[in-house]
């Protein structure tokens, strides 16, 4: 279940990335976010029953799940994202602390721990701090990040080939890292281009960031 919930997330990663960069309207991304996330808290209580997963990997489920909830809430009910991005801030200091929990047992995880929590951090900067000028480098993130560290892996779970020992988590931190400094890239060169005569229309609060 939990590889089924990184596919999933893959996808939503990907849409509101697309919604951040203004490539589609949030309200689309909204009902995604509001399907997947009830999807994953679903499957998360259902794996508690009997320890069918272990409990920092139903944790992780709830997360992502509770994230998408409320992004999606936020979008459609024009919250003001203020509460989102303290959450999105908590969360993204737990990220944290999962990275370091599973640091030992499963390093790849680790790293993707490690990423996601950046992408919850940078969220906590836009909506909770008002720093609306990361949010070009938000959207590009959750879009180059969304196969490095969800679809990607999720296949891999899936089809029975996790990788397992401290090589492939290096050569992930080496991928991530690679993509962040790339999200930034393209999102500097963004902002120094022209502006576009009739600019694409903001999602719900203007110039707003969701994830997750």
């Amino acid at each position: 279940m939990a590889y089924l919930c990184l596919l999933l997330s893959g996808a939503v990663l990907l849409v509101n990335g697309l919604a951040t960069l203004n490539r589609l309207p949030w309200r689309d991304a909204a009902i995604l976010n509001l399907v997947v996330g009830s999807i994953q808290l679903l499957l998360g209580l259902m794996s508690l029953p009997g320890g069918a997963a272990p409990l920092l990997t139903v944790a992780g489920m709830f997360l992502f799940g509770l994230t998408y909830v409320y992004v999606g809430l936020d979008a459609l009910l024009l919250l003001g994202s203020k509460g989102l991005g303290w959450f999105c801030g908590m969360v993204a200091g737990l990220g944290l602390l999962l990275a370091v929990a599973w640091l030992g047992s499963d390093p790849l995880l680790a790293v993707l721990w490690l990423a996601w929590a950046v992408l919850w951090g940078s969220l906590f900067g836009s909506l909770a701090l008002g720093r609306k000028r990361m949010d070009p480098f938000i959207g590009w993130a959750l879009v180059l990040a969304s196969p490095a560290t969800a679809t990607v892996p999720a296949f891999l779970g899936l089809a029975g080939n996790w990788p397992a020992g401290p090589e492939p988590a290096w050569a992930a931190a080496i991928v991530v890292a690679g993509l962040f400094c790339t999200a930034h890239g393209l999102a500097r060169r963004g902002a120094s281009a022209p502006h576009r005569a009739n600019p694409l229309p903001p999602g719900p609060g203007a110039g707003r960031a969701t994830v997750s």
